[in-house]
């Protein structure tokens, strides 16, 4: 009996450089495939997200958004940055090449929420139908959850360095957008680049305190722009790129007098391991809240195929 088919791209996100960023698979119509089936498949392309993208009425991609679903090798996740940021902008590329009508704005439909991701495409990227790395993404986060903060001596400890190599002007705290992030701001970036950690030494800690992940930062201020390194490590090693924290690591700034309100800043990520990225964010603070999370950045197609269900 002969299997189905399905059509996926392979696209690199956040970074305009192929081979460079954070990679992502997307199966374009998974319309017919089991919850079973994208597990495999996510399992199969053995990247750290696989997006599922599932078709609608026009009527109701209008009302609702686009339906997507993303899958790790693991699980499916309510929401995560580059897998939104990659699909929404394949989305965009496609419309591009079968609708001189394209929107501005394209609404993802995830398990977490209605995702907006608003585009801004440079004049070289009319009528091509392949993510190329010349449209900028933003997509706006949901409105951030400030958690708990951590003792510096605790942390310190799990992540294996001295207590001094972490910044005292800022606290260690949980932030979510949609995903549980631990935002440990660094003293240095040296010490940052040198880090030695794996995610199994803390994942009980993270565990215990409602986290799913540390994201470590060292923002600093370079002739008057903010730009921060980042690093993130997970169970499949070191993250190039995260968008979900990359929302939560903006929110904390702005909270905490790092960054103004509406501040764009630049995350570089990916370093160590060899995927350099570029992560843009901002936030807006209105009195004491903090809302209007911003992510962007830019998406280039590596690869196309079909594969066999």
């Amino acid at each position: 009996m002969p299997g189905r088919t399905y059509e996926f791209v392979q696209v690199d996100v956040f970074t305009q450089t192929p081979l460079a960023g954070n990679p992502l698979a997307i199966v374009t119509d998974a319309r017919g495939l089991s919850d079973g089936e994208m597990q495999a498949l996510a399992r199969e392309m053995n990247l750290s997200e696989t997006t599922f993208i599932l078709p609608r009425d026009p009527a109701t991609e209008a009302r609702e958004g686009k339906k997507v679903r993303i899958f790790t090798v693991e699980q499916e996740l309510p929401f995560a940055g580059h897998p939104t940021l990659g699909t929404a902008l394949h989305l965009y590329a496609s419309e591009l090449a079968s609708n001189s009508n394209k929107s501005a704005q394209i609404t993802l439909d995830l398990k977490a929420g209605k995702i907006p991701v608003r585009f801004t495409a440079n004049s070289e990227s009319a009528g091509r139908n392949r993510v190329d790395g010349q449209v900028f993404g933003e997509m706006r986060q949901r409105d951030p959850e400030f958690g708990t903060t951590l003792s510096r001596e605790e942390v310190a400890r799990v992540i294996g360095i001295a207590v001094d190599e972490i910044s005292s002007e800022w606290p260690i705290q949980l932030v979510s957008t949609g995903l549980t992030f631990t935002i440990v701001p660094f003293r240095n970036q040296q010490t940052l680049s040198d880090l030695k950690f794996s995610y199994g030494q803390a994942a009980e800690f993270l565990k215990n305190t409602g986290a799913n992940f540390f994201y470590f930062l060292c923002p600093e201020r370079r002739e008057g722009r903010l730009e921060a390194q980042a690093r993130m490590f997970f169970y499949g090693g070191e993250d190039p790129a995260t968008g979900s924290a990359a929302g939560c690591a903006a929110s904390w700034m702005v909270q905490h007098g790092v960054a103004k309100s509406d501040e764009q800043v630049l995350i570089r990520q990916g370093i160590e391991c060899r995927r350099p990225s570029e992560l843009y964010m901002r936030a807006t603070r209105e009195g004491e809240r903090v809302t209007n999370v911003r992510v962007g950045g830019y998406t280039v197609e590596i690869l196309r195929g079909t594969v066999a269900v």
